[in-house]
């Protein structure tokens, strides 16, 4: 019931003649809601959501990453929460700017996803807990996502104008487009260092597609209208992007290499142990899988002279999807005989 209580108190919130305060409120509640219904969930489904060893429950991100392997969250859904919870940490934390637009594309998004996850995890709709009356009501219907982002972004041009002395407000809006491309992203960080970037490649005229690459993915599906209105978001082929460096200052793309030591957290050790194989058996699953040459799983950290092979959760839970799905013994005679690369492990 916890959960029901947040996203009500976040409609409230949203739906409030008071202005102050509004967003903060909004994004409080309803990234504690689904906070609220992953673990609970997760615990429909046996699995853990205390841990032992920081001797508190887990986080949001954390949730969110095992939700993957036993909620069926697919990873456009995963992008909505890690969205929500992005911003909520920008809005709490710092100062951010969201337009009336943005935020309903989002909330409502939000319900629609908080509604199917209640069936799919507790089989019971949300219909039967809330009025559809107090849902987030908006006066205009959900715009086109690229439209939005459009005019955000023609929002924060005009703010960076010569003379207009308003950057700090641009700043704070640049926070919500930076906060967005968790949508794409499995790992976003919103950093001092990103935001100064940004507002030069904007007030040095580069155009949104190039200054945030990532968010030329996104779309938007809107069916219903009125009270009954769901909104899905989605990824379309966007054009290549390139990734630079965090400490880079003079490179203007937000698509940045940030905190890698924090999505790939799992040594070889870790991954074995975690899925139940040996250390050699787990080597051969992950040749089998292609573990190691993909770039959402595997990173090769250097440091001096040696190469530390880390993986991500999303190597977690590929293979242990495959343990249960897989013919070990097949696995093992036919991907033995490999060996790694010199110096990689």
């Amino acid at each position: 019931m916890k959960a029901i209580r947040s996203l009500r108190r976040s409609a409230e919130a949203f739906n409030s003649f008071e202005e102050e305060g509004r967003v903060t409120a909004v994004l409080l509640h309803l990234q504690h809601a689904f906070e609220m219904l992953l673990k609970a969930g997760l615990r429909q489904k046996r699995v853990p959501v205390f841990d032992e060893k920081q001797a508190r429950s887990l986080s949001f991100e954390r949730c969110v990453n095992i939700g993957g392997e036993h909620l069926g969250i697919t990873a456009t859904e995963a992008g909505l929460l890690r969205v929500i919870d992005a911003l909520r940490d920008q809005e709490q934390h710092w100062f951010l700017e969201i337009s009336e637009g943005l935020l309903y594309s989002h909330v409502r998004a939000a319900v629609t996803l908080f509604d199917e996850l209640l069936q799919r995890t507790l089989g019971e709709r949300l219909v039967d807990y809330l009025p559809s009356r107090i849902l987030p009501v908006s006066a205009e219907p959900p715009q086109d996502i690229q439209l939005l982002l459009d005019e955000e972004y023609s929002q924060i041009q005009a703010l960076l104008q010569p003379g207009r002395r308003r950057s700090a407000e641009a700043k704070a809006r640049i926070r919500c487009l930076l906060a967005l491309e968790a949508h794409v992203a499995g790992e976003v960080v919103v950093s001092a260092t990103d935001v100064d970037r940004l507002a030069r490649a904007i007030r040095m005229g580069q155009p949104r597609d190039e200054a945030l690459p990532r968010l030329a993915d996104l779309a938007t599906e809107v069916a219903g209208e009125g009270l009954q209105v769901t909104v899905h978001f989605s990824k379309r082929r966007g054009a290549p992007v390139r990734y630079v460096a965090a400490d880079d200052p003079t490179a203007a793309a937000a698509v940045r290499a940030v905190d890698l030591q924090k999505k790939y957290h799992v040594s070889r050790a870790q991954l074995a142990k975690t899925i139940g194989l040996t250390d050699p058996k787990c080597l051969a699953l992950r040749r089998k899988l292609g573990i190691d040459t993909d770039e959402r799983c595997c990173h090769d950290f250097v440091f001096g002279k040696s190469t530390h092979r880390m993986f991500s959760d999303n190597a977690v839970t590929a293979l242990a999807t495959a343990v249960k799905t897989e013919d070990m013994d097949e696995v093992w005679r036919n991907y033995r005989t490999k060996r790694p690369r010199a110096g990689v492990s």
